[in-house]
């Protein structure tokens, strides 16, 4: 018996079923303008309105990543280096995923400072703590959605509310949440929500970053420009297919 679904989920029978063409004879580059490659970015196109209508997004809101890891990443440092010269100063808490944890320590190699917020017996931050951490250099809250160890579920709507009345972009990892509880990205005040395929009975190695439009990021990636050149290199069709199906 397999009780470890928070780590990762099986493949869903009718996911794999609509990846499969993507492997064999629909397996056109989506950058390309013949139509092999057309029917490639409708299916991209297509995988993205069913991730963003299950959190309430728009499609050009959605950049395909290589999973939770490399969005949180994208969201954090994308954030970091767009905006410091306005400041230098990030707010989390300090029961993060590695992969917001981490991130962080390589930022604050690069001078940049960090709060981490303590939480309580039950796992849960204090609102007034996160208050009382913003200063004048603060520019990127990033405080996770729901625990991956204590299923810890943190305020994030009046977190989000608060970082949006001091004009401060607000990240959340939402790899935990989504698919267990509502994940509404308007209800949740965000700029910036990581997704994850493989939590949700979607393939490995596939994920998402949630962008309000409006919201500005540096690129990690280089290249041809795809995913609106926030994300260069070319998008893995099958995993994104299968992701979108799992979403839907």
């Amino acid at each position: 018996m397999y009780l470890d679904n928070s780590a990762t989920t099986q493949v869903s029978e009718e996911v794999f079923e609509e990846m499969k063409p993507f492997f064999t004879e629909e397996f056109g580059n989506p950058s390309t303008l013949y139509g092999i490659g057309r029917e490639s970015k409708k299916a991209l196109d297509l995988a993205r309105k069913r991730v963003a209508d299950a959190i309430n997004a728009k499609p050009e809101e959605i950049i395909f990543t290589s999973g939770g890891s490399e969005s949180d990443n994208l969201a954090i440092k994308g954030i970091a280096f767009k905006l410091s010269k306005k400041g230098k100063h990030i707010i989390t808490t300090n029961i993060e995923h590695p992969a917001v944890k981490n991130t962080l320590g390589f930022l604050e190699s690069l001078d940049f400072k960090v709060t981490y917020l303590p939480v309580n017996e039950e796992g849960i931050i204090s609102v007034e703590d996160l208050k009382e951490a913003i200063t004048d250099e603060t520019i990127l809250i990033t405080i996770m959605h729901a625990n991956n160890e204590l299923g810890t579920i943190q305020p994030i709507e009046e977190i989000g509310q608060i970082a949006r009345e001091k004009g401060i972009k607000f990240h959340t990892d939402a790899v935990q949440s989504f698919g267990k509880i509502e994940v509404d990205v308007e209800k949740l005040n965000v700029d910036l929500l990581s997704l994850s395929s493989h939590k949700i009975n979607g393939p490995k190695g596939v994920g998402a970053l949630y962008i309000k439009k409006g919201t500005r990021v540096v690129p990690l990636i280089h290249g041809g420009g795809q995913e609106k050149g926030i994300r260069s290199g070319t998008e893995n069709v099958p995993g994104i297919v299968g992701f979108g199906k799992a979403c839907q």
